[in-house]
């Protein structure tokens, strides 16, 4: 069953307390960013997942903003985890994507909003609090607002795998056999880039780069990239063309030709 289109009163309103959201999680980031002696804990025993005091800060100073806006909404949390809502809403909520790079001083980590229904995302922002760049994507909205000032979101113009920019998070990308699939599609591409987390696919909304590939993703990792992306004109989907919004194999790209060149190769 399709989407039914929500009322205009009730989309202002998702959208005033989307930017209300992050309005209240920047100032608790910044507060803890390039700091003398931010620890982190390690939720991954078998590698290296970091928390921090501004990740949990962050998504508790966004949870109090709903608490007060939407209530009834439910919430997906990074770092709280689940609440239900009777709404048939759920903010999904990741209050610091690319913790790693938030320890290393790197302003390429972001704060995730998105709003979301059974069909997946509505609305979603990727906020940069650092830089001070903010990308919004859903209806009637495809824009960052930044240093520069209001600029709208468009993806770049098609061209072949051998022109395009291509980014990942991790070499690895995930398993080894995603590694593999990975390094065919990154061997056509002119350009490979990595370690940029959620900031990667602002710049694919903002007509930057041409593909994001990553795995082993998590819903709050994808679902407010996807809202953006899918607003500015491009597509998100997983390797194999599906829905990405629960997460897992995840192929971002600025339009369905080089969508296409790209899953043939990491489907090979």
């Amino acid at each position: 069953m399709p989407r039914a289109p929500l009322a205009p009163d009730l989309i202002a309103d998702l959208w005033r307390a989307a930017h209300a959201l992050a309005d209240a999680a920047r100032p608790v980031t910044l507060r803890h960013f390039r700091t003398a002696g931010l620890s982190a804990d390690n939720k991954d025993a078998k590698g290296f997942d970091p928390v921090t005091a501004a990740d949990r800060e962050a998504e508790a100073a966004m949870r109090a903003v709903l608490a007060d806006l939407r209530p009834d909404d439910a919430i997906l949390g990074e770092e709280q985890g689940a609440k239900p809502g009777s709404t048939g809403l759920t903010w999904v909520l990741d209050p610091i994507d690319g913790t790693r790079g938030f320890l290393s001083g790197t302003p390429t980590w972001g704060v995730l909003i998105a709003l979301a229904d059974a069909h997946g995302p509505v609305l979603g922002l990727i906020d940069q609090p650092y830089i001070g760049e903010r990308f919004a994507g859903g209806p009637g909205v495809a824009r960052v607002q930044g240093p520069q000032g209001p600029a709208p979101l468009a993806v770049r113009p098609a061209r072949p795998l051998s022109q395009a920019i291509v980014f990942t998070t991790f070499p690895e990308v995930g398993t080894a056999e995603d590694a593999a699939a990975f390094r065919r599609v990154s061997g056509q591409a002119r350009l490979t880039r990595y370690g940029m987390d959620c900031y990667a696919y602002a710049l694919l909304a903002a007509g930057q780069i041409d593909l994001v590939i990553e795995a082993g993703l998590q819903s709050y990792d994808i679902m407010a990239p996807i809202a953006v992306i899918e607003a500015a004109g491009g597509i998100v989907t997983d390797w194999q063309g599906g829905p990405a919004h629960h997460g897992g194999r995840v192929l971002a790209a600025a339009n369905p030709a080089i969508h296409a060149e790209a899953m043939a190769l990491l489907n090979a």
